[in-house]
């Protein structure tokens, strides 16, 4: 049988469209104004006021004092460069972070044009009418019209943690949240007039601080430091011992200081964080802090409910049974109102009253409505939860016209669905008089053990066979009855609904296991429902058992060993992360209601559902904007990246730092007074430090990035194995330049020329050789590549180009000698990348086929 019907039309019909255009014009959006902006002064100001730089313009009024032109001249220009590549990273840096805040941005459910809508809060105007459920962010002032039992959290605006009850006629203000019942209103004030706003104006907004790995850079930037100023006051001492004038080794000092810390490191870490976040985003994970990136690369677990997540949400009833125990087969495509009834004997022409009243049960106890295809959706969609939605649908199947049902018999009273008794309540007029009771809920909520054992029986296959099952109940009376308290419920049925497995969800599971992250499966659903999803995932093996909520406290053992939960209440959720936090473990946690938010703010790191609720979006540091799990790989694999490029940078720019000081102390021992001028100093480190190091923070994934353990966050950034790689890089830098310095001395030739020579293309060489290993087929990082052919050129120039030479104070080589110096530079490369091609090739271990987590066409350029 076949039938359509229209969605619910609503009792209101709202503002129109063109009203709603006009009064936004006129009242502007309905968002608080945004902090001001940091101008261009202010942000030249930030990067003249680090420590490194403003020694290097102390530096500079020396020599400028002393008409030290030369030396003048490079340091200028080491500031000025230095400090554009810091201006341009901080503002490519705030517009990635203001980009993804536009992503984030919230919505709300109203009513324009006579129908349900979803549009973005910002365009909310005066007299638009917005409905709310438990969870859902006020959105801007609102004059309550509607009102069940409903309970807002006010701490935002006046600080007071205890939910305040508010009723018809009362005022809800903009950025409280509703924590349970149901709501509507018509919105009075917008943007900066409504309560939020006006709290704005008063209290200026705050800049988010640095995140953890940035608070840990710094304090290594300063420990370099010191270490360098420690190294530099030594060469000072050595210089003045072999003659050198005072101010020379002064200005010396000052320059080693600067090129031996790779001051530009704050800034590339920043803009690692901010590029990561906007390719996170353009996977549909958008992560609302920064530290959330860094963090995502240490995720150890990762605790997910199902629905939506692992599977399409898309649910639909597609198994119900009647009170009598005869079960039918429903189908029907999606959210769409129409579709086939089966009974034992077939197709069903004429649907039998029983099944009737439990698809009518099922439309009336609800607060979802459908949404018809219009300009910009292709297909029927849910408007509120999903169940209901599908419930709604169901009636429609069943040729009920929920609308007119609803119509016939309003709502008088209700109970909301709450966590505790997992059951909804509501109280109907009915036409001919008396009240209907409608509850729905979980079937142990629902059902009496003793007169319905058949039906809950029934409930337990229909979970087996991965099904959620909800059970319906009605009772007819002549008063209205305490929706809190019912009158005794006669089983009208049971509804089992579906919601496939994405058919990606197993190589998801698949792929958290390769990267050596363990997926956790938590639901409130049944037990028979958990463990068939379990074994779909590959999560459960024979023995397996899964762990039950509502048969006692989850112990430390349980949770130690569980891959699988059912019927969890939200507090258990927080037992289980801190148990697992105790037992060291990383903890990604996944959800989508207003329950969810304690958990979410508990867990390393909250992950929303883009389709759940606005207070679980705001708890979360990422938010799935497709709902799907695999995103969360993905992430996962870009946040690794991220900290693999940021220990890449660290590498090249201290291997080139140890270099220099290495050179400057054992230069004289060596023979050489003064192995290398200030304005040689500064002009590679202006070379190697900028464009080269920031190209290497945007290095494809390498290709074990999700076959790998994830690393400990105890870890300290030059861990495993860092710090090791840099003293060895920086001393085969350091040892061939004093090799081609000694050697060019003995042979007559400018061998300070020969150094600045060797030790700027050496460093050079050794970006390219940290390069990533990406999977075949990646695309390279080209900007790298050219990044360092220009700086090769100019390195170059520095000892060819008559300007330069004067600027410099090099001498002019010959092209033989060139081509000894590029022959002697390139070796440092080539022997990490060789040691480092046998390091990878005993790390990498054999992997079984299947897809990797990370987009093939992940972006690996500058953006």
């Amino acid at each position: 049988m076949t039938s359509r019907v229209q969605t619910a039309v609503p009792t209101l019909t709202g503002l129109s469209s063109g009203e709603a255009a006009e009064r936004l014009a006129a009242d502007g959006p309905n968002i608080v104004a945004a902090p001001p902006r940091r101008g261009i002064l202010a942000r030249v100001g930030r990067q003249l006021a680090d420590p490194l730089v403003a020694l290097l313009l102390i530096a500079g009024t020396v020599t400028a004092v002393l008409r030290d032109l030369p030396d003048t001249v490079i340091i200028v220009l080491v500031v000025a460069v230095n400090t554009l590549i810091g201006v341009v990273q901080e503002v490519r840096a705030d517009a990635a972070i203001a980009a993804l805040d536009q992503l984030a941005a919230p919505v709300a459910r109203v009513i324009r044009d006579g129908r349900d809508q979803i549009v973005p809060a910002a365009e909310l105007v005066r007299g638009d009418h917005v409905r709310l459920e438990a969870g859902d962010i006020v959105p801007a002032d609102l004059e309550l019209t509607e009102a069940q039992r409903a309970t807002f959290d006010e701490s935002s605006l006046t600080g007071e943690s205890v939910p305040v009850h508010r009723g018809v006629a009362e005022t809800a203000g903009a950025g409280t949240v509703l924590t349970s019942g149901r709501a509507a209103g018509t919105v009075a004030r917008t943007g900066a007039a409504s309560a939020l706003g006006r709290i704005a104006e008063l209290v200026a907004r705050t800049r988010p601080g640095p995140t953890p790995l940035q608070r840990r850079i710094a304090a290594l930037g300063r420990t370099l430091g010191l270490a360098a100023v420690a190294v530099s006051a030594v060469v000072f001492a050595l210089g003045l011992l072999a003659g050198q004038p005072l101010v020379r080794m002064a200005i010396t000092a000052v320059s080693l200081v600067v090129a031996a810390v790779p001051e530009s490191l704050p800034a590339v870490v920043t803009l690692a964080l901010a590029l990561g976040a906007r390719r996170m985003a353009s996977t549909r994970a958008i992560p609302r802090r920064l530290h959330a990136v860094e963090t995502l690369g240490s995720v150890t677990v990762i605790a997910s409910d199902k629905t939506g997540t692992l599977t399409e949400n898309r649910m639909s009833v597609q198994q119900a049974v009647t009170a009598d125990g005869t079960r039918f087969t429903v189908s029907g495509a999606g959210y769409a109102p129409d579709g086939e009834i089966s009974g034992p004997d077939g197709v069903l022409a004429t649907v039998p009253l029983a099944l009737w009243d439990l698809a009518r049960g099922g439309a009336l106890c609800n607060d979802a409505g459908l949404l018809p295809p219009d300009g910009e959706r292709t297909q029927w969609a849910a408007a509120g939860d999903p169940m209901e939605a599908a419930l709604l649908a169901f009636a429609g199947r069943c040729g009920l016209d929920p609308a007119g049902e609803r119509a016939a018999a309003a709502r008088v009273a209700e109970h909301p669905f709450d966590q505790t008794r997992r059951r909804m309540t509501t109280v109907h007029r009915l036409p001919s008089g008396g009240y209907l009771t409608i509850c729905k809920g979980a079937p142990e909520s629902v059902l009496d053990a003793e007169s319905d054992p058949a039906l809950l029986s029934a409930a337990t296959d229909l979970a087996a066979d991965g099904l959620r099952v909800l059970a319906v109940a009605t009772a007819v009376s002549a008063e209205i009855p305490d929706p809190a308290a019912p009158p005794p419920l006669h089983a009208a049925g049971l509804v089992g609904i579906g919601d496939p497995l994405r058919a990606t969800a197993r190589d998801t599971a698949a792929a958290f296991e390769r990267s050596g992250v363990r997926l956790l499966l938590i639901t409130g659903d049944h037990p028979g429902t958990a463990t068939a999803i379990g074994r779909q995932l590959g999560l459960l093996g024979p023995g397996d058992t899964v762990a039950r909520g509502d048969t006692g406290p989850l112990t430390g053992e349980t949770i130690a060993h569980a891959r699988v939960y059912a019927r969890t209440q939200p507090e258990q959720k927080l037992d289980i992360i801190a148990a697992l936090q105790e037992r060291g473990e990383v903890v990604a946690m996944t959800g989508d209601g207003v329950n969810d938010a304690p958990a979410l703010r508990r867990a390393d790191i909250g992950v929303a559902m883009g389709s759940g609720t606005e207070v679980a979006r705001q708890a979360a540091e990422l938010v799935l904007v497709d709902d799907n799990l695999a995103t969360v790989a993905k992430a996962i694999g870009e946040g690794r990246r991220i900290y693999d490029n940021i220990r890449r940078f660290l590498r090249y720019g201290l291997s080139g730092g140890v270099a220099e000081l290495i050179v400057m102390l054992a230069g004289p021992l060596m023979g050489m007074p003064l192995a290398l001028l200030p304005a040689q100093l500064l002009w590679i480190n202006l070379l190697t430090h900028g464009v080269p190091g920031v190209a290497l923070g945007a290095e494809p994934a390498e290709t074990d990035v999700l076959r790998r353990p994830p690393r400990s966050p105890q870890e300290s950034v030059l861990g495993a194995g860092l710090l090791r790689d840099i003293l060895v890089g920086g001393t085969i830098v350091a040892t061939v330049t004093l090799a081609a310095g000694v050697t060019a001395n003995g042979m007559g030739l400018p061998w300070q020329s020969v150094m600045f020579l060797v030790l700027g293309l050496a460093q050079l060489g050794v970006a390219l050789a940290v390069r990533a290993r990406p999977a075949a087929g990646t695309s390279r990082n080209w900007s790298l590549i050219g990044a360092v052919a220009v700086c090769v050129l100019l390195q170059l120039a520095g000892v060819l180009a008559g300007p330069l030479q004067t600027l410099l104070g090099t001498d002019p080589l010959t092209a033989a000698t060139i081509l000894a110096c590029f022959g002697v530079a390139v070796i440092p490369g080539l022997a990490l990348r060789l040691a480092d091609r046998r390091h990878w090739t005993r790390a990498v271990r054999p992997v079984p086929p299947g897809p990797d987590a990370l987009p093939a066409n992940a972006s690996t350029d500058v953006e």
